[in-house]
């Protein structure tokens, strides 16, 4: 009866807040921060050739050349927005529908990203970014009620290798100085990102016709509902391809996380728009 009555209370409070913020302090803080490293990011001039790659494992090469990157104008920054995406907290939860925005640049390995849904029909917002080396994700219910902000070396990394998990995507990223490269096999390349004393690492895998089809990592940590935080295997999965003007792009975006009691697929997104600025 009691935990009724304080989850009802926290209901009327959340709408009560809801209604009373004219706007959102925590999407007033991603426009922010968008804008900041988008007027801070040098402009890029001429197109991607195939010396700008000549460096790259061959299975990279192929990527790019199979799936049209290889003559396009070379890019600053990438948005992607989904909408739908089937999104679960953890296990024992069940899925539910999330928007989600993201910028990623390309000078430095920024990243910030925005969530809009609601959790038990109280609208939930989220903001993760990577800013200047230093990872970081908040939550907040009803506009302005703390949910979570967590922070430290932990999440520094696993933010710098969600970075690098989508740096193909946009891969004037790839190009840069704190990517390097090593060849594993035909179909196979392992990645290191290393920025601001951190440094984390991945494998891309691709077809042998060169399409993208994962990226896993060891180099994040997983936190239960529970608390307890353990290091385990995720993965990243690149699917359905289909080419829209010209370029040859995944349609389907998933996210696992590989514990324990079996793979979840916490994030699977099939209705984006990816824009390469």
């Amino acid at each position: 009866m009691l935990i009724g009555l304080l989850l009802l209370a926290l209901i009327v409070v959340a709408v009560v807040v809801y209604f009373v913020i004219p706007y959102s302090p925590l999407k007033a803080k991603f426009n922010r921060d968008i804008k900041e490293r988008i007027e801070r990011s040098s402009q890029v001039t001429g197109v991607l050739t195939y010396e700008d790659v000549e460096d790259l494992p061959m299975p990279v090469k192929r990527y790019l050349k199979t799936c049209g990157y290889i003559g396009r104008l070379k890019s600053s920054y990438m948005k992607i927005s989904f909408k739908d995406v089937d999104f679960k907290l953890s296990q024992e939860k069940p899925m539910i529908k999330i928007d989600y925005s993201q910028v990623n640049f390309v000078q430095k390995p920024d990243r910030v990203a925005f969530i809009n849904t609601r959790m038990y029909g109280i609208p939930f917002q989220g903001y993760d970014s990577l800013l200047e080396g230093v990872g970081g994700m908040k939550g907040v219910l009803a506009k302005g009620i703390p949910l979570f902000n967590e922070t430290g070396a932990d999440m520094d990394q696993a933010c710098l290798v969600t970075f690098l998990s989508e740096s193909l995507l946009i891969p004037d990223a790839a190009l840069q100085s704190y990517i390097t490269w090593k060849e594993v096999n035909k179909t196979s390349a392992k990645a290191i990102i290393t920025y601001g004393g951190i440094e984390a690492s991945g494998l891309f895998t691709f077809s042998e016709t060169g399409e993208l089809l994962s990226f896993s990592t060891d180099d994040r940590i997983y936190t239960s509902t529970n608390g307890d935080r353990q290091q385990v295997k995720w993965t990243a999965l690149f699917s359905d391809y289909q080419t829209k003007d010209g370029r040859k792009q995944p349609s389907r975006l998933q996210a696992i996380w590989h514990v324990p009691e079996g793979d979840m697929i916490y994030f699977d997104g099939s209705d984006f728009q990816i824009d390469r600025l």
